[in-house]
């Protein structure tokens, strides 16, 4: 089918991007004057718990937006299995064929090639969880066939004009300015996976972040009794913890949503991004949220775009944003003299606007006296996610302010007086009627069917399996050969400034790891690190980006003896993916440890490259740029279940650790069977105050990786 051909945004005048979870929220972001509105589908979307859309639903939305000017995109920005390819390839195909959508967001190197040979001529986008954090790494994007690339959410303004100035002439650049903020880099985040198997990168995260979390000898000494007293702990194990236990010195106790960030907000700020080069897209994010908040957030961003010097204006526009329901908001890291931890460990993690508390009402029933009136339809939040009461429920009648709610709720989600109660979504009488006006418009439009449809891809060339040394990486210069077994291990140091600095008589003894996050402001230092390394004999180097390609000069990736492994921290999770990474000079690459035992065992069979796996080792659950506030570093903390945690800080980056490693030693005959060709041992030395728990570090092997 015909695309529309629409007005294309400039850095000038950015477009404002809707978030859409349903058919109001879009009929909101329409309402509101959207220029683009991005929305997941019932398959590959990050936010699966959203409603999401339907590709017949999806036709007749799409042409009513075309109908009024605005773009939509569809996120299909997951990790994307072997076994799921194909149904990718043919959803796409739908979505260019029987649809006509604008443009794609892919989280999976995968899908940008996928696209193109299955026909799609619509614009791509590379997400945010892809994990594009420096300059260099824009033209490595649009190397591959990117048209658009987002921007991380830890970068300040003068890192983003840093981006804007390095951009290629024909690649776009989309920042977030309003809406929710994860605790830990997008595309750097194993909590959810690793606590259960529900991926962040496939769209099922559980927001382990949001929970409360407990420091000091209260915390631990419930944990390190239950293991002394767990049955087959080994007499050893049990004395070493006894033995520590008297030297815990981990200072006062204490509790907080320590990780559960409060929501970005750029508002008035908002102005200095007009005219970054390359910079056309403004993004709310929110496709969990509901259309009250859509109509609200699009229309005060529209106005702040529109008039950047009308003091009228922007106050009007702040009153709209905080009547949008959001949680406490922040500018982050945004302002480069003023960057904050954005967290309030003492504060509420839900969003919504506060209204009052329960009490108890007739015959002990739940009830709410609410601070401001009430109308049917409106929705409320009832305490917080990780509490056993939390509850979601509309409104059933209207309440005045100060009148009394008498609330349904199931028999075991009652909750106690005084939990907090927020409202989520409003269902005010011009906004309904706004939506019921925009509702008879798409009703009138003919519903186009849509079909099944058939693809064919080429085929991905399988490798023959090569022999490449096992690797151990240290955190710290190792003593001694390492050696496990009968198989000897290169020993690799992360690259750093100190570890860059020794002799060259032995740098060509180690492999070299680069970060899994370089940040715009370490980008130089990291290429002179690289090329230095090199001109002293360094020829092993893993790039735990795809975009660090960007580090290595065509001299030095035309070396015979350079080798560029494509780390864990790529997240590979298929072999077209894998056959990308080939494309672009990688000789080998290492699986993304939270795969599961199908995955695991299936992918070497279909690798165009030799591939590696990690084997054991201290496998963050977590990396962060917004430091810690509460926590202390280098010391255990607990969940509200008792699994213990600690973080250290490297460079910018705050690392989190569970007191537990991954262990796939069990694993091992089964991996090397299935073709594998080297294994990764990860040495991370943990504080002497955090036990090691004894419980197994499968991670995902026995879960289905939702």
């Amino acid at each position: 089918m015909n695309r529309a051909v629409l007005p294309e945004p400039t850095a000038e005048k950015p477009e404002i991007l809707a978030p859409a979870g349903d058919t109001a929220c879009f009929l909101s972001a329409l309402a509101a004057g959207a220029d683009n509105i991005y929305l997941g589908l019932k398959q590959f979307s990050a936010r699966m718990q959203a409603e999401n859309f339907g590709l017949t639903e999806l036709s007749r939305l799409t042409d009513l937006a075309h109908e009024n000017g605005t773009r939509v995109t569809v996120a299909m920005n997951t990790l994307v299995k072997d076994n799921e390819i194909d149904a990718a390839a043919r959803l796409i195909r739908r979505l260019e064929t029987q649809v006509g959508c604008d443009g794609l967001i892919v989280q999976d190197l995968a899908l940008v090639s996928l696209a193109r040979q299955v026909g799609y001529e619509g614009s791509i986008t590379l997400s945010t969880l892809a994990n594009i954090t420096h300059p260099q790494a824009l033209q490595v994007a649009r190397d591959l066939g990117a048209n658009r690339v987002v921007l991380p959410r830890e970068l300040n303004i003068d890192e983003i004009q840093m981006m804007g100035a390095a951009c290629p002439d024909d690649l776009q650049l989309e920042c977030f300015i309003h809406g929710a903020l994860c605790y830990c880099v997008s595309g750097r985040c194993y909590w959810s996976s690793y606590m259960g198997g529900k991926s962040g990168l496939r769209g099922r995260c559980v927001q382990p972040c949001r929970r409360v979390y407990s420091q000091g000898n209260a915390a631990l000494q419930p944990v390190l009794q239950r293991m002394q007293q767990r049955p087959g702990q080994s007499a050893a194990r049990t004395q070493g913890f006894g033995q520590r236990q008297p030297q815990l010195r981990i200072g006062k106790n204490q509790a907080g949503r320590y990780f559960s960030c409060q929501d970005l907000s750029l508002d008035v700020l908002s102005k200095v991004l007009v005219g970054v080069p390359h910079l056309v897209s403004w993004k709310i994010e929110g496709r969990k949220k509901g259309p009250h908040y859509v109509f609200h957030a699009v229309t005060a961003y529209r106005i702040l775009r529109d008039n950047p010097g009308d003091a009228q204006a922007k106050k009007m526009a702040e009153g709209i944003l905080a009547m949008a329901l959001g949680r406490p908001t922040t500018h982050a890291r945004f302002l480069p003299r003023h960057q904050n931890v954005p967290v309030d460990p003492s504060g509420q993690t839900s969003s919504g606007l506060f209204i009052g508390k329960i009490s108890a009402g007739p015959n002990g029933a739940p009830c709410l006296k609410p601070h401001i009136p009430l109308v049917p339809r409106d929705y409320l939040r009832v305490g917080v996610e990780d509490e056993r009461w939390h509850s979601t429920l509309p409104v059933t009648r209207a309440t005045p302010k100060g009148g009394t709610l008498v609330l349904r709720l199931p028999r075991h989600k009652t909750p106690p007086s005084g939990t907090p109660v927020y409202l989520i979504d409003r269902r005010e009488k011009e906004l309904e009627q706004i939506l019921a006006d925009w509702q008879n418009r798409l009703e009138a439009l003919p519903a186009r069917k849509t079909e099944a449809v058939s693809v064919s891809l080429p085929p991905v060339p399988a490798a023959r399996r090569h022999s490449f040394q096992d690797m151990t990486v240290h955190a710290s210069l190792p003593h001694g050969k390492e050696t496990r077994g009968a198989r000897a291990f290169l020993s690799c140091l992360w690259i750093t400034p100190r570890s860059a600095d020794l002799s060259r008589t032995i740098v060509h003894r180690f492999g070299w790891w680069l970060p899994p996050v370089l940040w715009a402001d370490e980008e130089k230092d990291y290429q002179k690190m690289v090329e230095h390394l090199w001109r002293e004999g360094a020829r092993t180097f893993v790039c735990n980006a795809p975009w660090q390609m960007a580090l290595f000069s065509e001299r030095m990736r035309q070396d015979e003896k350079t080798c560029l492994v494509a780390g864990p921290f790529c997240n590979i999770a298929n072999a077209r993916a894998v056959q990308t990474l080939a494309d672009m000079g990688f000789h080998s690459g290492i699986v993304s440890p939270e795969l599961n035992s199908e995955t695991l065992l299936s992918l070497p069979r279909v690798s165009p490259l030799p591939l590696g796996y990690v084997l054991k080792g201290a496998w963050p659950v977590g990396i962060s740029r917004f430091g810690t506030l509460g926590v202390r570093l280098n010391e255990p903390f607990a969940s509200p279940k008792g699994e213990l945690f600690w973080a250290r800080q490297y460079g910018e980056n705050v690392w989190i650790y569970p007191a537990w490693q991954l262990d796939l030693t069990e694993k091992r005959q089964e991996m090397d069977k299935a073709g594998y060709s080297f294994c990764v041992n990860l040495q991370e030395k943990a504080p002497a105050s955090v036990p090691a728990l004894d419980r197994p570090g499968l991670f995902n092997w026995d879960n289905a990786l939702l």
